[in-house]
């Protein structure tokens, strides 16, 4: 069967004897003949596979229709088919960037070359397409990195400011003026979590609650709700389609993934369409598909959600992810949304990729790796939710000065006694000066000078039946990057409320088997 051509004939002349070799090496031609610069520059708007060009056609020929190709970076690979002309010509040619020269009346290796520099652009559109994809790979690292930092130091202000707001509203004496004013700084404070949260999300720093996730029942479970925020004028078409359908994942965190592609696919088709969510099952062996989508070679359960809505143009699939990028007016969208779902996706170790036509809708797809199908357990809840209270010791290292003093107020109110210290040195000292034994370490996984873990791992041998708490707002990627995960130990997001804190110290200190890890 023929391989449409498309060719951007150069020449007055001589097309048919080309056509005719092309035609002779499997290619089905298709043909537009321009003979002048305005032309070149017009049909350069269009897509093509290759050019041939005479040398000189009325004072327009190779060498310039190379300059013009060069200077507006059109990928477009340029044969020099020509009468007779001389060494130096045809040197010429060649050294403004012809990919090879052939005569008219030997056209024998028209197809080898062509065939050769149809292979070449695909190789080198792969390659461009590689690095950009890598160079998008860094640049939303760099952003997930700042994200992460940023949502860190607001983790430590939402932390005093809930706390204290919670304080205060516990006290009788309060006037509904005030209680108020509490109230909607407290829900203010909410909102600024649930913010961090997506940034976290973002970066591939929030704790996700991960089990075994059957994505086809998921599907199902979320189709009624969907269908009420869809509205009516949208068809809402679901397709549990995998036999296979099993991950390990947070299925809130899934469900708010498909929520917001659901949303995003709505407001996509303001005078109504067609919405189908479908599950399905992808094996990537191939090397080279798998390295496109950053993940490890395998079996993959997708989830696909398809609109039949404006579309988008590559400039605005290009940002798709970057956080606070949005078409929608401010009213309408923050710009986290798709940053927060690619966090998700990614952290559960899969990929999410967009594909998208102007006016012929978009389908994004999530690609989650398959698991093994197996029950799960639930663990049982340690802590009493009625006896929050204690009188152990307790050894509290926060280098934030105003989230201590928040831990240190909850826990003696509470009957604790709290040893405060700022850096890990401070707490070494307390440590070797005290005789007594202290119960529990509330620590900080990231502080100046020495790291939470690194603080216990020294504290361990003077103090070896002390329990720990590990606190923090950059959450799982510094408990793994420090071991945390693997130790066993307790851990505490930021922001948390003074009754989170305390359920969760009374539960570490009530559990037998969360001892220190060993050094």
């Amino acid at each position: 069967m023929a391989v449409p051509l498309r060719v951007l004939f150069i020449s007055d002349s001589g097309a048919e004897s080309v056509s005719a070799e092309l035609e002779r090496g499997g290619y089905e031609p298709l043909f537009e003949a321009i003979s002048s610069a305005g032309e070149l520059i017009d049909a350069l708007a269009s897509s093509w596979d290759v050019a041939i060009s005479d040398f000189s056609i009325s004072g327009f020929g190779a060498i310039e229709a190379l300059r013009l190709i060069q200077e507006r970076g059109v990928d477009l690979p340029l044969i020099a088919v020509t009468g007779p002309i001389k060494d130096g010509e045809v040197l010429s040619v060649l050294a403004a960037g012809a990919a090879d020269h052939l005569t008219r009346r030997n056209l024998m290796r028209l197809n080898a070359a062509v065939e050769r520099e149809l292979r070449a652009a695909r190789l080198r559109r792969e390659r461009n397409r590689l690095e950009e994809q890598f160079r998008q790979a860094q640049k939303m690292e760099a952003v997930g990195r700042l994200a992460g930092g940023v949502a860190h130091d607001f983790n430590n202000l939402l932390t005093v400011i809930t706390g204290y707001s919670d304080l205060l509203l516990a006290g009788r004496d309060l006037k509904e003026s005030q209680r108020s004013a509490l109230q909607e700084i407290r829900r203010s404070a909410e909102r600024g979590g649930a913010l961090t949260n997506q940034l976290l999300a973002f970066s591939r720093r929030q704790p996700l609650q991960t089990r075994l996730v059957h994505l086809n029942e998921l599907v199902l479970q979320i189709e009624k709700l969907l269908r009420r925020l869809i509205g009516e004028d949208i068809e809402l078409i679901t397709v549990p389609a995998a036999d296979r359908d099993a991950v390990v994942a947070d299925p809130g965190r899934l469900e708010q993934v498909i929520m917001n592609l659901a949303v995003n696919a709505r407001d996509a088709m303001p005078d109504g369409g067609k919405l189908t969510i479908e599950t399905g099952i992808e094996q990537m062996d191939g090397a080279l598909q798998a390295q496109q989508l950053g993940v490890k070679p395998g079996s993959f359960v997708t989830i696909s959600v398809s609109d039949t809505g404006t579309g988008m143009d590559p400039e605005t699939q290009s940002h798709l992810f970057e956080p606070f990028f949005t078409t929608k007016t401010a009213a309408r969208g923050t710009g986290l949304g798709l940053a927060t779902a690619y966090g998700i996706i990614r952290q559960s170790g899969g990929a999410i990729g967009f594909s998208s036509r102007l006016g012929r809708g978009t389908t994004a797809c999530i690609y989650l790796p398959l698991a093994e199908d197996r029950a799960e357990t639930v663990p049982a809840a340690i802590a009493s939710e009625e006896r929050l209270t204690g009188a152990e010791t307790i050894l509290l290292v926060e280098d934030e000065t105003r989230v201590r003093k928040l831990i240190a107020d909850v826990l003696s109110a509470r009957g604790y006694r709290v040893l405060e210290a700022t850096r890990g040195a401070e707490a070494l000292r307390l440590c070797r000066i005290r005789k007594e034994s202290i119960d529990l370490a509330v620590v900080d996984v990231v502080m100046p000078e020495m790291s939470g873990p690194d603080l216990i791992r020294q504290i361990l041998p003077l103090k070896p039946n002390m329990r720990v708490l590990y606190i923090s707002g950059y959450t799982e990627e510094a408990m793994v990057y420090h071991g945390i995960e693997q130790s066993g130990a307790a851990f505490l997001q930021k922001p948390f409320l003074p009754d989170m804190l305390a359920r969760k110290v009374r539960e570490v200190l009530d559990s037998r088997s969360n001892a220190a890890p060993k050094p």
